[in-house]
């Protein structure tokens, strides 16, 4: 057994050397010979802890990120085969026989709708290719479903296993390459692209792609299936639909074979940590509840199923004011007698289910204020309440273009 764990450990160490004299700019012919002679097999898993011990010891997400591609051209064809990840292919319905057919399908669409479609619009200066070539790339944008399943439905449990360099490195690569979509699609739809310019705006976004679908399936997917639970991938299927699909719909819902037939009876009840209130979705203290309801930049106030001011929030930037003694009284009296019928009749609207929610807006003086008022029903539908949701959206409304990063001013 020491002497498994030491063959491990010196090919950790191995792997290490060999990503960090690419980094310092050896050549990818060279590091490939050196791996093919030193290495006899790679799994998954000693590349994700390659990674995150390449992270912890300083070196910057966005470094490993860079050499992403040409590591997983090093490791193209050396990585061990994993058993796991074959079989749960094999079964449809479980979250990886989802991406693995997804993946299957982009590359139809690369050969059936991509290829041909490129090869007209490289030979045209303008025109309907031109069109076709756009109508594509905005089909290409639904790969996002596919990569958002990827991070926020795998990548969070993984974390739970304390794996989360390789999460972090592919995240960053997905959204280069969703970059690269957006870039494409605009300079496609604003037409003009010069016909030598054509192969360098798409061919690099489309080898990234096919190279995400290698480092899918031979480095995250191997490496998944030996670490999550079959619960684990149970969330993963249940939650998917909510996400989205790419190309691909699983028409089976994937229910794993137990050993014990009794287990499939048994649910565990959620609990929260002693203290804490639990919620559809996590649990927080009751210090925790309040800080974040007043950290919301809304109004919020909850008059009760009786018409009784029950709560409202204490922001630090009020539309209206809101003295604690309106607490326990009812709604009726905290409106002038001219405006009573018209509180009256929004909450017998909701109530009944006429309507799920009023908006009204006004102006006062610089603010330009949104009043929504919304039915509060439980999970039977059973009406609980209204919540009254209070917004100056003038500073919205004058907000323009795109801001995606911090101005020199945030950053010092």
């Amino acid at each position: 057994m020491s002497e498994m764990i030491n063959n491990r450990e010196q090919r950790q160490v191995i792997l290490k050397q060999l990503i960090l004299e690419l980094h310092g700019g050896a050549s990818v012919e060279a590091v490939q010979e050196r791996f093919a002679k030193l290495i006899e097999g790679v799994s998954a898993t000693e590349i994700s802890e390659m990674e995150q011990k390449l992270i912890q010891e300083g070196m910057p997400v966005e470094e490993v990120q860079r050499l992403c591609d040409v590591h997983a051209s090093v490791f193209k064809g050396s990585i061990e085969e994993i058993h796991g990840t074959q079989e749960a292919v094999k079964i449809p319905g479980h979250p990886l026989h989802t991406f693995f057919q997804e993946n299957r399908a982009l590359e139809r669409w690369f050969e059936e709708r991509l290829k041909p479609a490129m090869v007209r619009w490289m030979g045209e200066t303008e025109g309907e290719s031109r069109e076709a070539i756009l109508e594509i790339f905005e089909e290409l944008k639904g790969i996002d479903r596919h990569y958002a399943r990827k991070e926020n439905l795998m990548f969070p449990l993984l974390e739970r296993h304390q794996i989360t360099a390789p999460p972090k490195v592919m995240w960053g690569v997905d959204d280069e390459i969703r970059g690269k979509i957006k870039e494409a699609i605009r300079a496609i739809g604003e037409g003009g692209v010069p016909t030598d310019l054509k192969q360098s705006l798409l061919e690099p976004m489309i080898h990234q792609i096919k190279e995400m679908i290698f480092k899918e399936e031979s480095i995250l997917f191997p490496m998944a299936i030996d670490t999550l639970t079959e619960d684990e991938w149970l969330e993963i299927a249940d939650a998917s639909e909510e996400v989205g699909y790419f190309m691909f719909t699983p028409t089976v819902v994937w229910k794993p074979e137990r050993k014990f037939e009794n287990l499939l009876q048994i649910e565990p009840e959620e609990t929260a940590p002693t203290g804490e209130v639990k919620f559809d979705a996590g649990a927080m203290t009751p210090e925790e509840i309040n800080a974040v309801l007043n950290t919301v930049p809304l109004d919020m106030t909850f008059v009760d199923k009786n018409g009784l001011v029950k709560y409202f929030t204490q922001g630090k930037e009020r539309v209206f004011d809101r003295p604690k003694t309106i607490l326990g009284r009812h709604v009726s009296n905290c409106h002038p007698p001219a405006s009573v019928h018209i509180v009256e009749k929004i909450v017998e609207d909701l109530e009944s289910g006429k309507r799920d929610y009023v908006d009204f807006w006004i102006h006062m003086g610089p603010k330009f204020v949104m009043i929504r008022y919304f039915a509060v029903r439980n999970a039977k539908k059973e009406f609980l309440g209204v919540l009254e949701v209070t917004q100056d959206i003038q500073p919205i409304q004058e907000i323009t273009g795109e801001k995606r990063l911090l101005s020199e001013e945030e950053t010092k």
